[in-house]
């Protein structure tokens, strides 16, 4: 691989399938290699961003609509990209990303019903041709996932997202499972049932069969 070369590289799934532990571990993994990158989440990844973040997730007595929703979630992005995506992998380093359009599609489209054309306007617009050279899918059974994440946040409140019955949750692993379907080459779908450990080497692997990292 060219050392100069950024990769962006986003892991994507429901609530529940162990998003950030992978993260971390993939993170590790490159820290390991000497792999200069950073990690990063959607929405928010900068202190703007972030601002835009507590808008979508919190719940609150004034309803959002889920178009009001679809364009904070761009404006996010733009921001993100402007500021942290761009200008890292800009300068050769890599980028790790806690869920990025796959999630629009998924949350906004499967989820809330908006239409998937609608999405790609905004996906043009905001992204141009930039898109995630990799993304791995980390894939549960919704009913397993929701319970991990419900012992995870023991005692927080719930956001706007966790607080979703569990047919919403259907309608996003579809989504995204479509898009994988889409798709095959950019996104990697990974059974998130297994333990953390084969999890995270089977991400180093994908990584590995790319020849991106030894």
């Amino acid at each position: 691989m060219n050392a100069a070369a950024g990769r962006f590289v986003t892991i994507e799934g429901i609530e529940g399938v162990g998003k950030s532990t992978q993260v971390a571990r993939l993170s590790a993994a490159l820290k390991e290699r000497g792999i200069a990158h950073v990690v990063t989440r959607e929405p928010g990844g900068t202190s703007l961003a972030e601002r835009i973040r507590e808008i979508v997730l919190s719940p609150r007595e004034e309803a959002l609509p889920p178009t009001a929703e679809l364009l904070l979630m761009f404006a996010a992005r733009a921001v993100h990209l402007h500021n942290l995506v761009e200008p890292n992998l800009g300068a050769g380093r890599w980028v790790i990303c806690d869920r990025f359009t796959d999630a629009t599609y998924a949350y906004q489209g499967g989820g809330r019903g908006l239409r998937f054309d609608h999405i790609r306007g905004l996906e043009t617009l905001v992204q141009g041709a930039r898109r995630p050279d990799l993304t791995v899918l980390l894939e549960a059974p919704v009913q397993q996932a929701l319970r991990r994440a419900q012992l995870r946040n023991a005692g927080a409140a719930a956001d706007r997202f966790e607080s979703e019955k569990i047919e919403f949750f259907e309608r996003v692993r579809d989504a995204y499972r479509a898009r994988a379907v889409a798709e095959p080459d950019r996104i990697e779908v990974v059974d998130a049932v297994q333990s953390v450990d084969v999890v995270a080497a089977r991400i180093v692997e994908l990584l590995e069969a790319r020849s991106w990292i030894s």
